[in-house]
C-alpha cells in the first residue's frame, strides 16, 4: 500500500491528512475516516486504515481543524459545528481524488466521531455506507455519566471560557481524561487509563480543550439522524461503554431503516487494541466487503 500525506481547505483553513492507496490499478471504494473527543489519527487510525487498504479499499485519515497537524486557531478548540465542516470538506476532497470510486464514499467514525459520521452522512445523502464505531449518540446520556461533581465543574469552566472568548482572551480548557470529579470531559474510572495509553510514544498531544463546548455537548444528540440515514449502517456498540453509552445507541438504531448493530462486551478504549481491535475490524471489514464490495 502507498501512503501519502494530502490537505484540504475547510471553510478557508487547512485540514492535513493521509491518503492510503491500495496495490492495483481499478478505481477502489474510499472510507473517509476521523477521531473522536480530542483525538487525532496518530491514536490508532493507522492501524484501521491498514487493515481496510490491505482488503482493497482507499483511506483518508485526517485531522479536524484546530487538533493535530490541521491548521487553526486556538489550539484545541472543539466545535461541534466546525468538526461538521470538516467532514463535509473531507467528502468532498475525497470524491476528487484520482484512481477512487468517487460514487462509493464510505464513513467510519469512532467515539465523538462516530456521532459525527451519522450527522454527515444524512447530510450528504450521497454516501454509500457509514461505520459508527462506540458511538456519541446522546449528549444527555454522555454528560450524566460524567456525573454532577464533574459536570457543574466543566460548566463553571466553559461559562468562563465564553465570556473570556468575549474579550479575545486564551481559551479556558478542561481536561480531556482525567480522574472522576475533576473538571474533565471524561471521567470515568477507566478514562485516564484507556484513553492516553492510544498516544503513541513521542507524541506530545495536550490533554485538554477548550471548555466552552461543555455547553454544547448536552444539547447535541446524534443518533437522532439515524431515522434518516437511508444507507447501509454498521453500529459498533460497547455494552460497558462509560464514555457513550450503549443504551441510546441501541434505541436510536432501532428507528433506523438499515443500521446493524453489533454489541461486544468491553469497554469504550477496548476495541482499539488487542483482541477486540482484531474481533471489531474483522466485523466492518465483513460489513465493507457485503455492503461496499472490491
Amino acid at each position: 500500500m502507498i501512503r501519502n500525506d494530502v490537505e484540504f481547505e475547510s471553510s478557508g483553513t487547512t485540514c492535513r491528512a493521509w491518503w492510503y492507496r491500495p496495490d492495483g490499478s481499478a478505481p477502489a471504494p474510499v472510507i473517509v475516516m476521523a477521531h473522536g473527543l480530542g483525538g487525532v489519527r496518530q491514536m490508532r487510525l493507522d492501524a484501521f486504515a491498514e487493515r481496510f487498504t490491505e482488503a482493497g479499499y482507499s483511506c483518508l485519515v485526517f485531522d479536524y481543524r484546530h487538533f493535530g497537524d490541521s491548521d487553526g486557531e486556538p489550539r484545541q478548540l472543539l466545535s461541534i459545528r466546525r468538526q461538521l465542516d470538516d467532514w463535509a470538506a473531507a467528502i468532498a476532497f475525497a470524491r476528487r481524488l484520482d484512481g477512487v470510486d468517487s460514487s462509493r464514499i464510505v464513513l467510519w467514525g469512532t467515539s465523538f466521531g462516530g456521532g459525527h459520521v451519522l450527522v454527515a452522512g444524512r447530510r450528504d445523502g450521497r454516501v454509500a455506507a457509514v461505520i459508527s464505531q462506540c458511538p456519541f449518540t446522546s449528549g444527555i446520556a454522555s454528560t450524566a455519566a460524567l456525573g454532577v461533581v464533574s459536570g457543574a465543574k466543566v460548566t463553571v469552566r466553559a461559562l468562563a471560557d465564553i465570556v473570556g472568548s468575549a474579550f479575545g482572551r486564551p481559551p479556558v480548557t478542561v481536561g480531556l481524561a482525567g480522574e472522576p470529579r475533576t473538571a474533565a470531559l471524561m471521567t470515568a474510572p477507566d478514562a485516564v487509563s484507556g484513553y492516553l495509553p492510544l498516544i503513541p510514544e513521542g507524541l506530545e498531544l495536550p490533554n485538554q480543550v477548550a471548555a466552552r463546548v461543555g455547553l454544547t455537548i448536552p444539547l447535541h444528540s446524534p443518533g437522532r439522524a439515524l431515522k434518516d440515514l437511508d444507507c447501509p449502517t454498521l453500529l459498533c456498540v460497547c455494552d460497558g461503554d462509560t464514555v457513550a453509552p450503549a443504551r441510546p445507541t441501541v434505541k436510536y438504531a432501532r428507528r433506523a431503516p438499515r443500521a446493524r448493530v453489533i454489541r461486544y462486551p468491553v469497554g469504550h478504549f477496548d476495541i482499539y487494541i488487542g483482541d477486540d481491535f482484531e474481533q471489531v475490524v474483522g466485523d466492518q471489514l465483513e460489513f465493507l466487503r457485503a455492503t461496499v464490495p472490491v
